[in-house]
């Protein structure tokens, strides 16, 4: 348990650290973005409004100071452009590439019509593995299209989002690595309870059998004194509830531990139908119709005690909160892709329409709180909460449904690497 605490401590740490990275660099980087297509917005308008040439002077106006990226004639020189002109009339086309290399004149007025055939005012063309941000401006007699190499601006908001994810990298890996490494000191006050915690259960409990060995013989004796009274019967029962509840607190203590469980493979079949045999005159004395189907040969890797004490619960469980007469069913079998072996116990619950089956499994819960501890077929809300340890410890998943008035506990557990003896189910009633 405190192993499984640990790994979701990092883990969650980990995710959330993770999620804060994302959230800085994903805005840095869009805010990086934003302010490129701004830069380069405002180049072009400047260009257009001059007809593909540098002003002579830049007089921004104040309201630009804080909307728009700041040029002066020399930080102009910096930027990639051209631009074109075309003459209604004659259908001339005056070409401007004083501050381009890359692009001739002839591919600028292809690149041009290109443009001028889309009918935007603005948009980017690719050429040459470059894009360029371009602005169409209609004048009287001329239409000046000016195009900027946009590339400058956008590596540099590149290069602050690789740098962002680098960094963050390299943060979350250091981070993880310190939690991994300072995680155990971190919840060691956890750590301390939880095992104060157990050794306080299992140190009560064999302390609590004493006094109830001593109320046990002397009831005894005072049976074999007086004969057997009806208070002397509800001692008994008593003793004998409260030594069954200890010994299940003792039990769950020592399956949180993990010490004693030795998983091996072992012949699932035979231990269920075991069970079954052990259960079958327990159910049908109750009034109650039980049947079974057991494919066999099925192996899993698990420890053999406590799979025998899973099925007993689950049959037990059944037992109990099956409705009168009602019918128990208990099932063995492959899964659809035969690589797990699927447990089910399935009995009558009428009454179980409109429960929370997920909370069976808290320790300690009970659907039916009028319920009183002197009921004959009363349970401790224990047993489920084992079960549900036990198939952890496995690895495997316990899961619970309702339908058509009947309850089922089914049970994943994967297979272990055996061949089956037969494909055949045994079915008994």
């Amino acid at each position: 348990m405190i192993r499984h605490f640990r790994e979701q401590f990092i883990i969650f740490s980990t995710c959330a650290l993770l999620l804060v990275i994302i959230t800085i660099v994903g805005s840095i980087s869009s805010v990086t973005y934003f302010r490129a297509h701004q830069e380069v917005n405002s180049i072009l308008m400047i260009l257009s409004k001059n007809e593909g040439k540098m002003p002579a002077r830049m007089s921004p106006s104040p309201l630009q100071i804080f909307t728009q990226p700041q040029f002066t004639r020399e930080s102009l020189s910096q930027y990639r452009y051209f631009s074109a002109t075309l003459n209604k009339q004659d259908q001339q086309m005056k070409v401007d590439d004083d501050h381009i290399l890359s692009v001739s004149p002839a591919e600028i007025q292809k690149l041009t019509q290109r443009v001028l055939k889309r009918h935007r005012t603005q948009g980017r063309v690719f050429y040459k593995q470059t894009v360029y941000a371009y602005r169409v401006k209609e004048i009287s007699k001329q239409t000046n299209v000016v195009f900027l190499d946009e590339s400058l601006m956008l590596s540099k908001a590149r290069e602050v989002t690789y740098l962002g994810i680098l960094l963050g990298i390299v943060s979350l890996l250091l981070y993880t690595t310190v939690l991994v490494l300072f995680s155990k000191s971190a919840i060691r006050p956890i750590i301390q309870a939880e095992r104060r915690q157990k050794e306080f259960i299992t140190n009560a409990g064999h302390e609590l059998k004493t006094p109830l060995s001593v109320i046990s013989a002397n009831t005894e004796m005072q049976e074999l004194m007086n004969g057997e009274t009806d208070l002397t019967r509800s001692t008994k029962e008593q003793v004998g509830r409260l030594t069954k509840l200890i010994n299940y607190f003792v039990s769950m203590a020592r399956l949180q531990e993990q010490p004693q469980m030795t998983l091996s493979v072992i012949n699932a079949s035979q231990i269920t139908n075991q069970v079954a045999e052990n259960f079958k005159n327990v159910i049908i004395q109750d009034g109650k119709h039980f049947k079974k189907s057991v494919t066999p040969g099925l192996m899993i890797k698990a420890d053999e005690h406590y799979f025998y004490e899973l099925i007993s619960i689950l049959l037990d469980n059944a037992n109990k909160y099956c409705d009168p007469h009602g019918d128990i069913y208990l099932n063995l079998r492959l899964g659809r892709r035969r690589k797990n072996v699927l447990l089910s116990v399935t009995n009558s619950f009428a009454a179980g329409k409109d429960i929370d089956y997920q909370r069976f499994f808290e320790r300690f819960y009970r659907e039916d709180k009028a319920r009183t501890i002197n009921e004959k077929k009363s349970g401790y809300g224990i047993g489920l909460s084992m079960a549900q340890s036990i198939v952890k410890n496995f690895g495997g998943q316990i899961k619970t449904s309702y339908s058509n008035g009947k309850i089922s506990f089914i049970i994943t557990i994967k297979r272990a690497n055996q061949k089956l003896n037969s494909s055949k189910q045994e079915e008994t009633q």
